[in-house]
């Protein structure tokens, strides 16, 4: 028993220092946010009499590994495009096939049509006014006007 109890130990230490590193390893990355390893303790069922009860002191277990969602640093760019979530909130990209997928990264520019695009090409997503003011559906962002300089 002390010795698989050792194991979970292990195991979980192993799971913490993988997402250390990970944390680590992604410091510098645009709208990275880091995890967080959440132990819980392992209970074994004991059969006592004509009853049962919980036993701590069987291990433990990775119960989560959570995200860190607050808001990091905002820092001022040279790039018109670059946006910031003070608070919270995601933007939201369509990669032109369907799929949605979320970011806090907000490094953006324009593509040959306008559309305004993530690093990877995803389309950055949001709600338009018509001429009247009203909330047009949710749809590609698009830059239809230059500055002339």
């Amino acid at each position: 028993m002390g010795f698989s109890t050792a194991i979970t130990g292990l195991k979980a230490s192993t799971t913490e220092l993988n997402v250390t590193g990970n944390n680590i390893a992604n410091a510098s990355t645009v709208g990275f946010k880091s995890g967080r390893t959440e132990f819980a303790d392992i209970f074994s069922t004991v059969v006592v009499g004509s009853g049962s009860a919980n036993s701590a002191g069987s291990g433990v277990i990775v119960a989560d590994i959570a995200q860190n969602f607050t808001s990091g640093t905002i820092q001022f760019t040279n790039n018109n495009l670059d946006l910031a979530i003070d608070g919270s909130g995601f933007f939201q990209l369509n990669d032109g096939q369907g799929g949605i997928s979320y970011t806090r990264a907000g490094g953006f520019e324009l593509d040959k049509d306008g559309n305004v695009v993530a690093k990877n090409g995803n389309k950055l997503q949001g709600f338009g006014l018509d001429a009247s003011g009203n909330v047009q559906p949710i749809g590609n962002l698009a830059v239809t006007e230059k500055e002339s300089k």
